[in-house]
């Protein structure tokens, strides 16, 4: 039983309606009103649980007006429940603002945990587990989704992203370009009837993606740590000299040499040898 005055975020089914744990209905019951992103989406998750609390939508296109609304009812004293359309609220979401909001108002805040699609994939990617990073949505463009790969590159654990089906192909293909063949997983539709999870190096998910139509459903990018899997036994002098040609575009011999020795794993001594060589050529040296 809820307090009143209470925010509670309640996980809510990424794809079967079985999937909603019995403190979250209890929430949803408890609550005066429930803030969704679809309300839509909600009703039906609601419907086939029974649950009639009212609903209010809130999402990214009118958070800044909804939210004081929501934070004035709260200190009126009524439970508000707060979902997304699929999975924890949160990520990915303007959830957070509205939490950051509660806590400035000495507004209590719980959770109802649940489903994650993060969390999923990578549990099914078979890819270390037990570091890794949550980077949201990568840039729609081609060159600063590159910068923000190459800022993440040395980062020692596994790389988990969302994307948009659309961006799926070239996605892989900056994420080759710029981090090598590492051991990567593609997640599609968890947990729905269509589920698939399809798993192999960088190259080979990027060649499969490329050559097929565009996949539906929501997406979630995962890829290894520096030196998985293997991967800098396997790099070639040309993979070793395309890396840093992307690298020196961006930063400093040293800085770049430091940048792909993290990603494969070599020897930071060779690699900076190796830029040194590139850039003395680019230079007509």
């Amino acid at each position: 039983m809820l307090l009143p005055g209470t925010l509670a975020i309640v996980a809510t089914p990424i794809g079967n309606l079985g999937d909603f744990t019995r403190r979250a209905i209890d929430s949803l019951n408890d609550a005066a009103v429930v803030a969704c992103e679809d309300t839509r989406v909600t009703a039906k998750l609601l419907s086939a649980y029974d649950i009639h609390t009212p609903m209010l939508a809130y999402h990214e296109h009118n958070a800044a007006r909804v939210r004081p609304q929501l934070i004035e009812r709260l200190k009126q004293g009524q439970i508000v429940a707060l979902v997304s359309d699929a999975g924890t609220p949160l990520v990915s979401d303007p959830g957070y603002k509205l939490v950051e909001a509660a806590i400035a108002e000495n507004i209590t805040v719980t959770a109802a945990p649940g489903a994650s699609a993060l969390l999923t994939a990578l549990v099914l990617s078979g890819l270390p587990s037990g570091r890794f990073l949550f980077a949201g949505f990568l840039p729609p463009k081609g060159p600063a989704r590159r910068t923000e790969i190459r800022s993440l590159s040395a980062v020692p654990a596994t790389l988990i992203f969302y994307e948009a089906p659309q961006r799926v192909a070239k996605a892989l293909a900056d994420l080759l370009a710029v981090l090598g063949p590492r051991p990567a997983a593609v997640a599609r539709e968890l947990t729905k009837r269509f589920e698939e999870v399809r798993r192999g190096p960088l190259d080979v998910l990027a060649g499969h993606y490329e050559a097929v139509d565009q996949p539906k459903g929501e997406i979630v990018i995962l890829v290894g740590p520096p030196g998985s899997g293997g991967d800098a036994a396997e790099l070639t002098e040309s993979d070793i000299d395309k890396a840093l040609e992307i690298a020196l575009a961006t930063h400093s011999v040293r800085e770049a040499a430091a940048l792909v020795a993290a990603e494969t794993g070599l020897s930071r001594r060779v690699v900076y040898a190796r830029a040194l060589k590139l850039r003395s050529t680019s230079d007509g040296v």
